[in-house]
């Protein structure tokens, strides 16, 4: 085996990709370990795992954003360093990602002459336009190139996101979640185009989803990762649904015991019918949904991430407008005010709380208080903020949940991960007047520890009667903590049951949209 620098590989068919052993670890997490994966020359391969899995980590690897750990890239059995997008594009490797990298103000023709790595201090558009031209004519997909960015549709971005590296004469595409902004329609649209190509040998793509719909419909061969290890890999023609169902959710799952309280559920405090909302691109986000969450019970929401739970979230917290529906709090109507949650006992913990539920730049005493210092023994008369009953009451929170921090007065900002989440549980959570709790993915992110201590402060919040709306991409986390479990998909809930009664293999596929 010979090592040699990248150099440009721009050739008519595409060359063979190897990735060897990759491992990559940050600090003492090991997001990849020793996993390899061989896409074939003139195939559609896909790259199948729960979210967390390792998929992203391992394309960033391919890409030259991360420097992996340990192992090698190969191509056409040549050893590759690859340091940087520049090195992936000299080896024919070209990637499009999840949001968009056009430039909207510009026209397609200015996006796809300015994504060149070239130097030119000038450029010629009548020759540029001709050979565009020419490009355009021979390219699966076909856009106008006078027309600027910003006014296209979604389908038509993500198609020039593609072009883009078309363009570039990229044979090899790595796709990361290609259709998570297109209709059904222009998805199959899309991927059935490019499964032309790469039937007609121009091409081999690598294909990050979670869908199994997609695995089964476009491509020839499959791997799938589970916690940042390979959980299995195979033809597509030879596996089933249920074979790659299990291997990315695991057939030895074991779920944590944590310590409820068994009683009867209680009376419905939230009461969710038929509620909708948008997403920010004007698509549907969900719904309609019906959802009823009791006292004293946990209900867990399931779902790979893009599939409407955080548009739900946002609507339920205040952060969105709902399109039609309504949403009630103890047989109230419910806006999400700020009079409405003190009245009714609504609590959150949100998805990014040093974003969502903090204010950075503000000290642990300051943000602890955002729900109360505007009533006594906090505030005096609405106008006086008392600093030493606010220091006091973060002192006992502060003590309370284990929260690291030099002192109260210390910025969240310079807090870790788990300690921000820490703080705003202990402000979510000290109420006595708490009825409802709603969090998202509680735990992303976070070490063992802080884990089992939101966990337990969760259930335990469960066991005095609160109810508790979880939503999470955990799915041992649901499992571990809901007594009742629904998944989401597509912005539909497809499956519903009590843990004991759940089934994981049709979760599983529910989850996946099959």
């Amino acid at each position: 085996m010979t090592v040699t620098a990248p150099s440009p590989l721009h050739l008519e068919s595409p060359p063979e990709l190897k990735v060897m052993n990759m491992t990559k670890r940050f600090g003492t997490l090991v997001a990849l370990n020793d996993v390899t994966l061989t896409l074939t020359p003139g195939t559609f391969h896909g790259l199948l795992g729960e979210n967390g899995a390792g998929k992203s980590t391992l394309v960033k690897c391919i890409m030259g954003f991360y420097a992996p750990t340990a192992g090698e890239i190969l191509v056409n059995d040549q050893r590759h360093p690859i340091k940087s997008p520049k090195d992936a594009h000299g080896c024919g490797i070209g990637m499009v990602y999840q949001h968009f990298t056009s430039v909207p103000a510009m026209t397609v023709a200015e996006n796809l002459v300015l994504s060149r790595y070239d130097t030119a201090q000038t450029i010629n558009w009548k020759q540029e336009y001709a050979a565009l031209n020419d490009f355009m004519a021979r390219s699966p997909f076909q856009i106008a190139l006078d027309m600027p960015v910003g006014q296209l549709a979604a389908g038509q971005k993500q198609k020039l996101e593609i072009l883009k590296q078309l363009y570039l004469k990229s044979r090899i595409l790595i796709l990361d979640e290609p259709t998570s902004v297109l209709t059904p329609d222009e998805a199959d649209e899309v991927l059935g185009l490019l499964r032309q190509e790469v039937k007609a040998g121009h091409l081999s793509v690598l294909l990050i989803t979670h869908k199994f719909r997609e695995v089964t419909a476009f491509t020839d061969e499959v791997t799938v990762l589970r916690k940042g290890h390979l959980a299995g890999n195979g033809a597509v023609a030879d596996l089933t649904v249920a074979d790659m169902a299990r291997m990315m959710l695991g057939a030895d799952r074991t779920t944590k015991a944590v310590d409820k309280t068994a009683f009867a559920t209680g009376k419905p405090v939230l009461a969710v019918s038929g509620l909708t909302a948008l997403k920010d691109n004007g698509l549907p986000a969900f719904g309609p949904l019906e959802l009823t969450v009791s006292s004293g019970e946990i209900v867990g929401i399931a779902g790979v991430s893009g599939n409407g739970q955080r548009e739900l979230v946002e609507v339920l917290a205040g952060q969105r407008s709902l399109a039609t529906g309504q949403v009630c709090i103890n047989g109230e109507p419910y806006r999400a005010t700020r009079s409405e949650m003190v009245r009714h006992g609504v609590f959150a913990l949100p998805e990014e709380p040093l974003r969502n539920a903090c204010v950075p730049t503000m000290s642990v005493a300051e943000n602890m208080a955002l729900r109360t210092f505007d009533r006594p023994p906090q505030a005096r008369g609405r106008l006086w903020l008392m600093l030493r009953a606010i220091r006091e009451a973060a002192q006992g929170l502060i003590a309370a949940f284990s929260v690291k921090t030099p002192s109260p007065e210390t910025p969240i900002q310079n807090l870790s991960g788990g300690n921000v989440q820490r703080a705003v549980l202990a402000r979510e959570l000290s109420s006595p007047d708490i009825n409802l709790l709603m969090a998202a993915n509680p735990c992303f992110g976070l070490d063992f520890q802080a884990v089992d201590q939101i966990h337990n402060a969760i259930v335990e919040a469960r066991n005095r009667g609160v109810a508790v709306l979880l939503v999470s991409e955990d799915l041992d986390e649901l499992l571990a903590l809901s007594d009742r479990i629904i998944v989401i998909s597509d912005g539909h809930f497809t499956y519903e049951s009590s843990v004991e009664q759940a089934n994981l293999t049709d979760i599983g596929h529910k989850m996946a949209g099959h």
